[in-house]
């Protein structure tokens, strides 16, 4: 698959991709631990179809500590052993959230978020959420292809691209961790 276009050629995309680069940031800044996030991220990439998602969520997440058998069961996370009820809440609300339907997330969904995270993670698990599922979206419309990411290539420098790619790269636009 080659990607269709290059957001960054657009100087109003560039723009809006930058902004949220550094929206996303704060999240680093939160309680939500790393490997948790990394986990969310990548069940959102995985029900929108974002290879490009997938494959910088299951790498970070590696790096984070996370262990091959977990990744390989984040897809079948109802029927495996392996989450704590706190990442099974966060979960359920990563795909509640990216399939709002018509009622959203559910009661049940929001009361064992709220059971195992304090406001501050409660909030930045809601703006995860929503940042990835925009991230995924733009990088499935524009065909951007997994299989490129390199662990830690967010991390480079302050004035990386929003995207997460290295300078001067500026293909996908993803930066939610």
């Amino acid at each position: 698959m080659e990607p269709r276009f290059n957001l960054f050629d657009s100087p109003t995309a560039a723009k809006i991709a930058k902004r949220f680069y550094n929206t996303s940031s704060a999240l680093e800044e939160s309680t939500l631990p790393k490997a948790l996030r990394e986990l969310v991220e990548l069940r959102v990439g995985q029900l929108n179809g974002c290879g490009f998602c997938v494959d910088v969520h299951t790498k970070e997440a590696a790096a984070a500590g996370e262990t091959a058998l977990r990744l390989n069961l984040v897809a079948a996370w109802r029927h495996s052993t392996v989450f704590t009820e706190a990442e099974r809440a966060a979960l359920a609300l990563a795909e509640e959230g990216t399939r709002l339907g018509e009622r959203g997330v559910s009661d049940a969904t929001w009361a064992a978020v709220r059971e195992h995270y304090d406001d501050d993670q409660v909030g930045a698990l809601v703006c995860l959420v929503s940042l990835i599922n925009a991230a995924t979206r733009m990088n499935v419309i524009v065909h951007n292809p997994g299989g490129s990411y390199e662990p830690g290539m967010f991390a480079d420098t302050p004035s990386r691209p929003a995207d997460g790619t290295r300078p001067g790269s500026g293909r996908a636009v993803h930066r939610t961790q």
